[in-house]
């Protein structure tokens, strides 16, 4: 019996070990087979994560980031204990002793899978492992993917150390929230960085790598709260915490950023705008969309805050006041229903889910507020952001009467009379108070995003750099930026890149040229361009052609040099690539962008080099290397100790040369006359300013561009899909003062100059209401001096007349001192005689003329 039983025994035995033999050999080529043509763990060792690009002022602040994964990547040796202590005892307490498996764990999770009949599923997978699906592997629920995951990570752990495994886990891993990696993390829950969380914080980021969807701190507060819970009693098992931390931990309150306890990160930056979404537009088709969003690049922005804001108020306070003018009332369009309007808490949740393009938020003293209650003549409102008071906040019937509402039909109702007559119980308005804050409140005011727009852009004549870029109204209310994406015609504003042409062709500034009709047939037709005054003046000097924007005078100068290189000048200054070369091109009729005019106005004010526009100072790469710098110019002397006595370092650009630096400066001359005394005369600043106005055909576009000798600055309005902006609607008008008001603050900051005189020219007087040469010691108010090249003098007074070969209105008079619009005027002749002469140009008021 007993033999028997042996004998049993030993057979037992062999079949066991026989068993156990097949199984290890099946479990063996199993894992050959899976671990054929797996991917290389060695890449983990070049990781270089997708993190977040920072745009940054010249003053080093943070004015925007842009990522599509949002990581700030953290080296291991920078991370706190109790962040990493936290993840380990949640998703892997024996990291730092086990090969990559968990071998006890594995068979745990079996156990429990069996004991419950497959209810209780939960996870074996050590962070090593984690780190293989997140890496190098799929996410799917397969046993062919949890076998090459134990491949890997018994491979990893091998050939990189612990930390580093643990620093790839915790930069890499989602934690809800478009957050990817611990430290990106804190800032969105807590707006913290990882030195300042808690033990209770950084156990509920540990939380959440199973399931951060479902432990939302506001949907899922208490499930959030309860794992946090079981993270820190983990902690207190594993040793990390003691006792008392842990109690004091589990019985606080979940606070984070998405139930209101902190301020968003985001809510310390300034509001995304024209400028930093430039940026973006321009790097990520430079650098790539994925190494743009993904490469952690760090961008020193050319932007002056100060002067960004300066440049939204101007602009937006003359296209409100354009919009207010025409008296219509809009408003936004969004309504709060009437269930939502029943508490403080229920209409302020509604207000806030309000989306930005109908409520802009970046108009500065703007709110959005709902009207609350309508009474005999005023409406009660609640204000986004600011507190109810015991009255209550009103808009009273004096700040309706501006208006009109437009009617079902699409006519205009009548004059508003009371605050009903514009709005509804439960309309969604725009609010600015009157008069400020405090005493000096005088009552709140209806506003609304105008439907005309515009763009404003300055920037430094002599680097390119961009200190103001504003797009449009508002950026949340249209994100499309007028000042690059907008293709309009420049009208006048194009007029002195062909007077450049002339006048590097031999013409000069008195040369004299024919105002009057002329008639081109073209396949179109006849046409029969005009000056914007509808009247003709006979033969006048070429400066006074450009101080009061003679559209004839132009046509015949471009006819007289010939349009092909009219054309080439405007290549040259890159105005346009290519430009047709039409006639009616010289009046502005082709389409360009504000952001080339800017540049190439700036050729003129630089002395005639070449500058290009930049938004960015310098990119540098994760790793702090530059990759691009805009300035290339190099500094001779910076290297020497010593330097002679008086003098500073010499700086050598090395800039193209665009025009000859005398005709640059005739340039810069004439368009003093403009400011002076003709279209542009609007523009007062204490600082030498040269310009010019630009309007287009029935006013549908309005432009001025100026500047003094360190910045350049344009001003555009018009309507996005082009229409007339109405009667006297004129660069001069409209575009003027929003550069008065900009450039006023910035002459405070960059100062001005008189404009330099290049060498090599002389100075010559004339009358520059005839031409005519005077003598070197002739005075008086028509006296102008003018300086000219060697051989320069043929080409002006009245020894010659241009008339383009059209042949035209030579038995007209000449342009006469002081002829105005505004009535007869006595003036005194360059003789000496009394004249009264007839009504004719308005010499200061006149448009900026057009494309007729």
């Amino acid at each position: 019996m007993i033999r028997f039983l042996l004998s049993s025994i030993g057979g037992l035995f062999s079949w066991i070990v026989t068993a156990l033999f097949f199984a290890a050999l099946t479990i063996g080529a199993i894992f050959w087979m899976y671990s054929r043509n797996l991917p290389s763990h060695e890449q983990l060792a070049q990781y270089t994560p997708k993190t977040i690009s920072r745009i940054y002022s010249g003053e080093g602040r943070l004015i925007d980031e842009f990522a599509e994964e949002r990581r700030i990547f953290v080296p291991i040796n920078d991370m706190p204990d109790l962040v990493k202590n936290a993840f380990v005892s949640a998703e892997d307490k024996n990291f730092w002793v086990h090969k990559g498996y968990d071998a006890r764990g594995m068979i745990a999770a079996m156990v429990d899978a069996v004991r419950s009949g497959g209810k209780e599923m939960r996870g074996a997978s050590t962070i090593t492992q984690q780190v293989m699906k997140n890496f190098l592997l799929s996410s799917d629920r397969s046993v062919e993917r949890k076998i090459k995951e134990l491949i890997l990570a018994s491979r990893v752990e091998e050939a990189l150390s612990k930390d580093r495994i643990l620093e790839l886990y915790l930069n890499e891993i989602f934690l809800g929230q478009n957050s990817y990696g611990v430290a990106a993390a804190a800032q969105t829950y807590f707006n913290k960085t990882l030195a300042q969380l808690d033990v209770a914080e950084a156990a509920y980021l540990a939380a959440l790598p199973k399931k951060p969807a479902q432990l939302h701190p506001v949907r899922n507060y208490e499930e959030a709260r309860l794992r946090r819970n079981y993270v820190l009693r983990r902690m207190y098992e594993d040793g990390y915490i003691d006792q008392p931390t842990m109690e004091a931990a589990q019985a606080s309150e979940l606070k984070t950023v998405q139930r209101g306890d902190y301020a968003p990160f985001r809510d310390q930056l300034p509001p995304r705008d024209y400028f930093t979404d430039e940026i973006r537009r321009q790097l990520s088709k430079t650098f790539g969309h994925d190494e743009f969003f993904g490469g952690g690049l760090t961008i020193r922005a050319t932007v002056n805050p100060d002067m960004q804001s300066a440049a939204a108020k101007a602009l937006q306070e003359a296209l409100e006041k354009y919009d207010r003018g025409q008296g219509v009332w809009r408003g936004t369009g969004a309504v709060i229903g009437a269930d939502r309007l029943g508490t403080e808490a229920d209409w302020r949740a509604a207000l806030a889910e309000v989306p930005t393009d109908k409520a802009p938020r970046d108009i500065e003293g703007w709110h959005p507020a709902v009207v609350l209650e309508l009474g005999d003549s005023a409406a009660r409102i609640g204000i986004e952001g600011i507190a109810e008071d015991e009255d209550g906040h009103w808009i009273p019937a004096e700040d309706v009467t501006w208006a009109r509402k437009r009617l079902e039909g699409g006519k205009l109702g009548p004059r508003a009379r009371k605050a009903g007559d514009l709005v509804s119980v439960g309309d969604v308005v725009l609010v600015r108070a009157l008069g400020g804050d405090g005493a000096d409140f005088k009552r709140w005011s209806l506003r609304q995003v105008p439907v005309v727009e515009g763009a404003f852009m300055a920037m430094d004549v002599n680097t390119g750099r961009v200190i103001a870029m504003q797009g449009g109204f508002s950026y949340q209310a249209s994100v499309f930026n007028r000042t690059t994406q907008a293709q309009r015609q420049p009208g006048s504003n194009f007029k002195p890149f062909v007077y450049a042409a002339a006048l590097d062709s031999g013409f000069a500034p008195e040369t004299v040229v024919v105002d009057a009709p002329i008639e081109v047939n073209t396949p179109q037709g006849l046409w029969r361009p005009k000056n914007a005054s509808n009247k003709y003046y006979g033969p006048t000097p070429m400066r006074t052609g450009l101080e009061q924007s003679r559209n004839l005078m132009t046509v015949r100068i471009a006819q007289e040099i010939g349009m092909e290189t009219v054309a080439q000048y405007a290549e040259k200054f890159g105005v346009y690539n290519p430009m047709k070369p039409f006639l009616a091109n010289a009046l502005g009729s082709q389409e360009t962008t504000m952001y080339q005019i800017v540049s190439a106005y700036a050729m003129f004010a630089n002395g005639g080099e070449r500058v290009e526009p930049t938004l960015v100072d310098r990119v540098q790469d994760r790793w702090g290397r530059t990759i691009y710098r805009h300035d290339q110019s190099v500094c001779e002397d910076c290297a020497d100790e010593v330097l002679p006595a008086g003098l500073g370092p010499r700086v050598r650009t090395d800039r193209e040369r665009v025009i000859d630096p005398i005709t640059a400066y005739q340039m810069i001359s004439l368009m003093e006359g403009v400011v002076k005394r003709g279209s542009g005369s609007g523009v007062n600043l204490p600082v030498p300013v040269a310009g010019k106005t630009g309007t287009t055909n029935d006013a549908k576009d309005v432009w001025f561009t100026g500047f003094t000798s360190n910045i350049v600055a344009s001003c555009y309005m018009g309507f996005d899909q082009p229409r007339s902006l109405g009667p006297g609607a004129y660069g001069g008008t409209l575009c003027v003062p929003v550069f008065n008001a900009f450039m006023k603050e910035a002459v405070k900051e960059y100062g001005g100059s008189k404009f330099k005189v290049p060498p090599g020219g002389h100075w010559v007087k004339f009358n520059r209401f005839t031409g005519e040469r005077l003598s070197d010691d002739a005075t008086g108010d028509f006296v102008q001096a003018e300086y000219l090249r060697d051989g320069q003098e043929q080409m002006a007074g009245l020894g010659l007349v241009v008339d383009g070969g059209f042949a035209m209105g030579a038995d007209l008079p000449l342009f006469a001192q002081g002829e105005t619009d505004e009535g007869d005027a006595t003036v005194t002749t360059s003789t000496g005689k009394t004249k009264v002469i007839p009504k004719k140009a308005d010499f200061g008021t006149v448009s900026s003329g057009g494309l007729y």
